[in-house]
Parts: C-alpha cells; sequence; structure tokens
C-alpha cells in the first residue's frame, strides 16, 4: 500500500507547546528538540508518515494517550489550511 500525498504536505508533529520537561522532551508532542528540527519538512510522504508513525509509538509505549496531542495537532492542520493526514489514519483504522 502506498502512503497518501496528505502526508507530504503534514506539518510538523509540533503544536507549539515547547515545554521541555519530559526526560528533554516537550509536554505537547513528545520529541526532543533535535527530532523537532530534524522533521522532514520538505521530505517525502513516507519519510513524514515514518516520523509520524514513530512518534505515535512513543506515546503509546510511554503509557501515554496520544489524543490530546492528536486533537491539537488536528487543530494545527485546520489552522493551517491543510489537510491533516490523522484524518487518513483514522479512516483506515475505522475501515
Amino acid at each position: 500500500m502506498s502512503v497518501s500525498e496528505v502526508w507530504a504536505d503534514a506539518p510538523s508533529p509540533c503544536v507549539d507547546v515547547c515545554k521541555y520537561k519530559r526526560a528533554g522532551r516537550c509536554v505537547g508532542c513528545m520529541m526532543t528538540k533535535a527530532e523537532k528540527d530534524s522533521f522532514p519538512r520538505s521530505g517525502s510522504a513516507e519519510a513524514k508518515k515514518a516520523f509520524f508513525d514513530g512518534l505515535m509509538e512513543r506515546l503509546r509505549s510511554e503509557h501515554k494517550n496520544p489524543a490530546f496531542w492528536a486533537i491539537a495537532y488536528k487543530r494545527k492542520c485546520e489552522r493551517e489550511g491543510v489537510p491533516c493526514p490523522l484524518d487518513e489514519e483514522d479512516a483506515e483504522t475505522a475501515g
């Protein structure tokens, strides 16, 4: 299955909280400063999806509910006027 091009336009997973308290990770998105800097802004859809998949796995493995982040990220996509790739993920999970 190929990765949708919606991922190619996906903005950074940063949700503009930027408070680094959890072992150097942001309380809003769980990324480190280095990860925020390394997000593939102009990368391929596959690279961005892989980045998001890793982030979601981190949230789950640390027993964090990714719902807060997902809601904040969907709002960010709305503000930026881009389709939210998480909506596609939700559709795949439901279907």
